[in-house]
């Protein structure tokens, strides 16, 4: 069974990896066995350090997927960089909160880019990589708002559905070909981007009541699922979204 979990030899790549899930979930590919390259906005140090106190080997990437361009040009540069990537994490997201009638054109276009756009792009150019190998692992960062429409952040609800779509659209082309392509649909996760809910008591004490195991999720819930979408053990898995919600969609 170690083996079926065991990325021991695998190379994965991890966007918005600097803090919050997407550290998290670097540290538990790394636990796993992975050489990891993250990718954020700023420095990287401090996941640097806490993967290579887990045993591993971690490279950084400073790219801005805000960017136009910036997702296609980080896939060659991660592939020059390691030689190959086995392992694509989407996880870099950004949200913006304002009433619909004042939510701006320049907020709701830098929300697609990011959610939405980079992880279509990005996909397409290590997926090409991967085709090339004969296999690979992608998986995506969803959103109970994949589900649900939320409020005063359209475009984040509207890029959360599109990544799940873009999901089953990627791994109907290339799962036959042998690419996984999945998603992971954390709940409400106690990060920078949820602070502000968590700080008003009246929404933070609706949601923890609707979550059958009491409390918000944290990164580390988040790394066996990684682990396991990124592993041999998911192999007959493809095109599926793995709620990791602490019971929220069932309540």
């Amino acid at each position: 069974m170690d083996g079926l979990f065991s990325l021991q030899g695998k190379i994965a790549l991890v966007t918005g990896a600097s803090r919050g899930l997407g550290q998290g979930i670097a540290i538990g590919l790394a636990e796993a066995g992975a050489e990891v390259i993250g990718v954020g906005t700023r420095s990287l140090e401090d996941t640097k350090e806490k993967v290579e106190a887990a045993g591993g080997v971690f490279h950084e990437i400073i790219k801005d997927l805000s960017k136009t361009g910036a997702a296609a040009e980080l896939g060659k540069e991660a592939i020059e960089l390691t030689g190959r990537v086995d392992i694509l994490l989407n996880n870099a997201g950004i949200i913006r909160r304002s009433d619909l009638e004042d939510f701006s054109d320049e907020d709701w276009m830098e929300v697609i880019q990011v959610n939405q756009h980079a992880v279509f792009q990005l996909s397409r150019e290590i997926g090409k990589h991967m085709l090339s190998n004969g296999s690979g692992k992608i998986i995506n960062i969803a959103s109970m708002l994949s589900y649900q429409g939320g409020l005063k952040v359209p475009a984040y609800t509207a890029s959360k559905h599109a990544v799940a779509g873009l999901t089953k659209s990627f791994a109907n082309e290339w799962g036959s070909r042998g690419i996984n392509v999945n998603a992971i649909a954390p709940g409400y996760m106690a990060t920078d981007n949820t602070a502000p809910i968590r700080d008003n008591p009246e929404r933070n004490d609706y949601i923890t009541s609707r979550i059958p195991q009491g409390r918000w999720g944290t990164p580390e819930d988040l790394k066996g699922a990684a682990i396991f979408l990124a592993s041999d053990a998911s192999n007959y898995v493809n095109g599926h979204i793995l709620c990791v919600d602490g019971g929220w969609m069932s309540s």
